[in-house]
Parts: structure tokens; sequence; C-alpha cells
């Protein structure tokens, strides 16, 4: 059936906010256009059961006055099935509005499906050459006329013109060849439900896929899950392992986070407690080890190699780099021997014969604090220097802190992630549990945010 003689509906929101799963509807706006042409509109305010944030009031001039009296959306949800079945959803920025509707029902124990056509990809689609395809361009491009800006049925309107807009020019069949290149999904595995994919959501967290069995082949994680997941099925993937993985895919399972740190904190932790077979990073790191250096008195402070795990990366300790296994550690503080004409001796490297010469200053590698030719603190000040660029971020508090995302708070206490909490009882129940070992792929994901970490405060504290 050609696009243009589908039933359609227009549609645009007003919402308390721009997160699906936590933020509510506070209007609703359909242009029902059937295939005849005949054209119903609809519109209705709704009590989302939460303040609306003063922003979105300014913006839409929806108050918490305005909705007081609305019905909530469990009271409309039969009425907006009933305008919506059996027609194209047409929306500006369409998976928003979409995945706004998807959560109210889910909410009502609904499965919402309906086929979604986003005008912004539309518009880019048909005329590239511009840049801009908001809703205020698109009306000042195609002489739209507005009776009212961010207001449900104001923009469905909108929405509506612009359709008819480009059914004059560039015309009916351009129009319908450009839906139809939107509407082209990625050839899925034979043995995944369409319907799961549908039920992507667009936020950030981590997926998983599995094969015939329980255990999963592969752990990503996404800014945008839906995207993301999609992006396994494109018909230009770039190697043949990529497509061995998503031609053995049957069953896709996710788990949405409050933001990007939460979803590379939770891919790392699935990684390594699951092993998926197609991961190939993120592995256990049992022997991770570090240099710390220790005062062996007349200044000389001497490496020593330390499991990370036993480490606390309290603030007047310093540690050097994180390794997969000690012989990693070795070749990597011999490299910097090497290059700083350090003494293998005073680094642990060689054997200590008293009186004699390293190896490397018989070969005028070592500047000859071995045998007293420079000073031990010296060769202490150079070394700190040297490893200067291998240095890890010390745990700057004297016990837990809290990294903020969203909704939810990240509790970590030295560098290990206690989990995410959305409440104190949640924090308190993380400090009381087992202590998780360290784990390098989590230290390089928290290290790099060490600047918005906050430490926790008195009540909150580890029971002994």
């Amino acid at each position: 059936m050609s696009v243009v003689a589908t039933p359609l509906a227009f549609v645009d929101l007003e919402t308390t906010g721009a997160t699906a799963t936590t933020d509510r509807i506070t209007e609703i706006g359909i242009v029902a256009v059937d295939a005849d042409g005949r054209v119903e509109e609809w519109q209705q305010l709704v009590n989302p059961g939460t303040r609306i944030p003063p922003f979105i009031q300014q913006l839409t001039g929806i108050s918490d006055a305005l909705v007081a009296d609305a019905p909530p959306f469990a009271a409309v949800a039969a009425e907006v099935l009933r305008r919506l079945a059996g027609r194209l959803f047409v929306a500006h920025n369409a998976r928003f509005d979409y995945s706004f509707l998807k959560s109210e029902f889910k909410r009502l124990g609904i499965a919402f499906r309906a086929p979604v056509l986003c005008t912004v990809k539309l518009s880019r689609t048909l005329f590239p050459e511009y840049h801009r395809h908001n809703l205020d361009s698109l009306a000042e491009r195609h002489g739209l006329v507005a009776d009212g800006r961010h207001r449900a049925l104001a923009d469905a309107r909108l929405i509506h013109q612009f359709w008819q807009r480009i059914q004059a020019a560039p015309g009916p069949e351009v129009v319908a060849a450009a839906v139809k290149k939107l509407d082209s999904r990625p050839s899925l595995p034979a043995g995944l439900d369409p319907e799961m994919v549908d039920d992507l959501p667009d936020t950030p967290g981590v997926y998983l896929f599995y094969g015939e069995n329980a255990l999963p082949l592969y752990v990503g994680k996404a800014k945008n899950l839906r995207r993301r997941v999609l992006s396994h099925f494109a018909a230009d993937l770039r190697s043949s392992r990529e497509m061995a993985l998503a031609r053995q895919v049957k069953r896709i399972e996710v788990f949405e986070t409050a933001g990007e740190i939460g979803a590379l904190l939770k891919e790392a932790a699935l990684v390594k407690t699951l092993r998926p077979t197609h991961n190939r990073q993120l592995r256990k790191n049992e022997e991770v080890c570090s240099w710390t250096l220790v005062d062996e008195g007349e200044g000389w402070l001497r490496p020593r190699l330390l499991a990370a795990d036993v480490l606390d990366f309290s603030v007047p300790g310093a540690c050097y780099g994180l390794f997969t296994h000690p012989r990693e550690a070795q070749n990597v503080l011999r490299a910097v021997a090497d290059s700083h004409e350090l003494c293998l001796k005073l680094l642990g490297l060689e054997a200590a014969d008293p009186g004699k010469p390293c190896f490397a200053h018989q070969l005028r590698r070592c500047k000859g604090a071995c045998v007293g030719k420079e000073p031990l603190s010296r060769h202490t000040l150079r070394l700190v220097s040297a490893l200067a660029g291998l240095k890890l971020v010390s745990w700057p508090f004297s016990g837990p802190a809290m990294l903020p995302e969203g909704d939810t708070a990240h509790i970590v206490d030295g560098w290990r992630h206690l989990g995410s909490a959305a409440d104190d009882s949640e924090v308190h129940e993380l400090l009381n549990d087992p202590r998780p070992a360290f784990d390098r792929d989590i230290y390089r994901i928290l290290a790099k945010h060490a600047g918005r970490l906050i430490p926790l405060p008195a009540p909150f504290r580890r029971t002994p």
C-alpha cells in the first residue's frame, strides 16, 4: 500500500522532561488523517502525577494548576489507543513521543506498538542541503502556519502541514520512496523475534546477546540501546566475526542505566561474571599488580610490586601502573630503567652484589648509584620523575564516596564500585555488603570522573 493512502496519525506530546522511563506526559495532540483524506483532531491535557519543572512550565505554558483537574493517562489510554489504531505514527523526533507512549502504556500492562515515521529524518532525507530540521526551521522553510508552539495539538498540526507541503513538492512518489528508505530495517537473524527489537529503549544501558543456551554470546554497552543493537545487524558489518555473531543471536536482554557511566560499570561487571565468548576485552584480571615505592632510608626509594587488591590507593601512598601480571610489570620497569639510566640493582631487577656495579653501569647505561657515583636521593628523584606518567589517581577520601548520575548514585570506595543506589537505604545496604575485589577496568572508568566524586557524610560508613 502506498504510504500516501495509509491512515496517518500526526502526534505530539508535552512532557515533564526528556526521559520516558521517569518523566510523564502532560498533554497529547493527535491529528488523524484517514486514507480518504478526512481529518479529525484531538487534544487532551493529562495529569502527570508529579510536579512540572518550572522551565517546562515556562516553555509550554502547561502549569501544575492547569493539569490539576485533568485525567491521568490511565483514564485516557483507551481513547489514545483507539485514535492510533491502524495508523502510521508520525511525529517530529518520533522516538521521543513513541517511547513516552510506550512507557505510559507499559505502566498499565499494555504492550503498545505502531509503525513509526520520524519527520526529522524525513526532512533530512528529502532536503539534505539544509542543516537544521527542527520544527521551527521547517515552519520557516515551508511557510507553515503555527497557532502556538510547544503545545501538543499546535505542534501536531505543524507536522501535518509539513506532510501536506511535501505531497505538493517534491511530490507523493518522492515522499513514498523516502519513507520506504527510512522504514527499511536491518536483516534480523532468523531466530530473533522482531517484536523484541521493537521494544528496545532509546536509553543508555547494557545489552546481552544470547544464542541457543543460557550463556550470553556477547555483552555490550550503549548510549542508545536501540541504535547500538540494531547496528549489529546492519548490512555493512565490518568483519566476519561480527557477521557470525549476528547470525547466532536468538534472544536479547537489556539493562537500562542512569547514564553512560552506569553502562560502562555494568558492562565490565557482567563480562567478568559471565565471560561471553565474543568479548575479548574486560576479562578477569586476578593477577593485576602495581608498583609502589618503599623507603629504604638514606633517600633510597625501592620499587615493590604489590597485587592490586591489597592496595588502598590512599593519599599518602603512590601507585604506578596497572599490569596484567608481574612479568609485564617487570618488563615495563626495565624499559623505564633503560631509557632513564637507572640502576637495575636499586630497582630490584638484578641480584644485589655488594660493592660491584650493576650490569647496566658496566655498559654505561647506569649513572652509578649502585657504586656511590650518584647519590641515592638523586637516583630516587629521577626514578619518581620517570614513573610520573604511570602514576595512578590516589583515592582522595578517608572513606566511601558517591558519583551522581541521573537519579542514581554510584557508590565507590578505594576505586572499588560497591554498586548503584537510588536512596539512602540502598546506600547503607551496599556499604554493609562484602567489599568487592579491585578491578582494573572499573578503576579506569571511575578515575576519569574523580573530580565528580562526593564523599559520603558521616552516617554513611561501612559497618565494622
